[in-house]
């Protein structure tokens, strides 16, 4: 018997942190995905039980880039939630989830670029770079692109040089 692929519509969303770091000269920090060719994305990661957003983001810089040199800047209003597309529902998570609600938070990066280190014990990403706002919408896969284009409006204001 084939086996039952889950309706999404009855799966939850992953309560996940998404973060917006900022550098001193007001630029985003991306990195491109190991697992998808050309996917770029701000850190992002899931809150653990008992974790506010902003401990959840620290914890998921140090985790994803090596570093959590950053002080909060703002939270997101409202969490903002996208649909996995239906070739993932599924196949990631564990196939628990539809897709992710995330509250992002902005932070502004203390440290240098040597501080970055995206060769970590479970590395996510192969390169990273700083993008200026204008770009960074454009960069992104196209189902969480409306998620980054609600970011840059709540949140983009905050990024400028320090």
């Amino acid at each position: 018997m084939a086996k039952h692929k889950p309706d999404p519509a009855t799966l939850p969303y992953r309560p996940c942190v998404g973060i917006m770091l900022i550098n001193k000269d007001g630029h985003i920090f991306v990195a491109k995905r190991t697992d998808t060719p050309d996917a770029w994305q701000m850190p992002q990661g899931g809150i653990d039980k008992g974790e506010t957003a902003a401990d959840a983001a620290l914890r998921e810089l140090e985790e994803e880039i090596g570093t959590a040199k950053a002080t909060l800047l703002a939270e997101s209003s409202q969490w903002l939630s996208y649909d996995l597309p239906p070739h993932l529902i599924g196949k990631v998570w564990g196939g628990k989830y539809r897709g992710q609600t995330q509250k992002w938070v902005a932070c502004r990066f203390t440290g240098t670029d040597a501080d970055i280190n995206i060769a970590t014990a479970h590395p996510e990403f192969d390169a990273w770079q700083w993008v200026a706002m204008d770009k960074l919408t454009a960069l992104i896969v196209p189902f969480k692109r409306a998620t980054y284009e609600q970011v840059v409006a709540e949140l983009g204001h905050l990024a400028v040089p320090a």
